[in-house]
């Protein structure tokens, strides 16, 4: 038996608007530092302020709060803001912010899935309490799609008859809470003409594994996020591997974050890969090792 990730994750709590509180997980973050000025950046969407240099590094600072819909900040607001500095599917961003309030220990357990009332625009993948206020997890994802595209956006993979083939007859499960994310991941496989289901929830992705195990059609690759509300992809990973009818699946974990920690506990609870989404070409490439992995098993 696999040893249990944690759940517990620290989450960065701050303020973009005087009344309401929001997050992202602190694995995400580089560092926090004062504001600075910034260089413009002639061009760029509105919610970019400039670029500052970092270690060297030139970033672009974002006015987080005009980015997900809120007023932005004033130019007398600017000298007691903070930037967070990210690490985030392999960009390094700067998001001013109006204020910091602390970090804070959270499960995974407790975290729920936005309204869907919301809408798909609503820029959270999480909701929370955290000493009874509401805490709003910041899809961090989904803003950076809308500011700055990604040039490798719709991307696409070429692969052999061969290969492709070889795709074809498994049984594929896609999971990740992130809109923009499950459109990636969607895009990739629709383009190769490869089937396969997806889903925003890791509980409602643990119900399909369970009910193809009784159709007698069990998921043979199972593609999953790691930061999820409620059922994330370690402890997704982890009730899959000590589930002998579910255990022979084929999963890959993947993630936004750039850090070695994530690849890590994803081995500890029996992941076969890790990789840091996204890049369409590795995930085709790790899904095909999933194949003949199978192709291994049946021999």
């Amino acid at each position: 038996m696999k040893s249990k990730a944690s759940q517990s994750q620290g989450l960065l709590i701050f303020r973009l608007t005087p009344t309401q509180d929001f997050a992202i997980g602190t694995l995400k973050v580089r560092e926090i530092v004062p504001y600075t000025k910034l260089t413009s950046l002639p061009h760029s969407h509105p919610t970019v302020l400039g670029a500052a240099c970092f270690r060297g590094q030139t970033i672009p600072v974002i006015d987080m709060a005009a980015a997900v819909g809120y007023r932005p900040l004033d130019k007398d607001e600017l000298p007691s803001c903070s930037i967070i500095i990210t690490d985030c599917q392999r960009k390094v961003i700067g998001f001013l912010v109006r204020g910091i309030e602390k970090i804070v220990e959270c499960n995974w357990r407790n975290i729920e899935a936005p309204s869907r009332d919301l809408g798909e625009e609503a820029f959270l993948t999480g909701v929370t309490r955290v000493d009874d206020k509401l805490l709003q997890l910041i899809d961090v994802e989904l803003m950076l799609s809308k500011v700055l595209p990604d040039s490798s956006e719709g991307q696409s993979a070429f692969l052999t008859d061969v290969q492709r083939e070889q795709l074809k007859p498994l049984n594929i499960l896609l999971v990740d809470d992130s809109l923009v994310a499950r459109k990636q991941l969607s895009d990739a496989l629709d383009g190769l003409n490869i089937p396969y289901q997806v889903t925003a929830d890791g509980k409602d992705a643990l119900d399909i594994m369970e009910a193809a195990v009784a159709a007698q059609h069990p998921i043979d690759l199972l593609v999953s996020d790691i930061e999820m509300p409620g059922l994330d992809g370690y402890e997704l990973t982890f009730e899959i591997r000590n589930q002998p009818t579910m255990a022979s699946a084929y999963i890959i974990l993947h993630t936004s974050l750039s850090s070695e920690i994530s690849v890590g506990q994803a081995q500890q609870v029996g992941a076969n890969e890790a990789l840091t989404k996204f890049d369409v070409n590795e995930l085709i490439q790790s899904m095909l090792r999933g194949a003949e992995h199978k192709n291994s098993q049946e021999s």
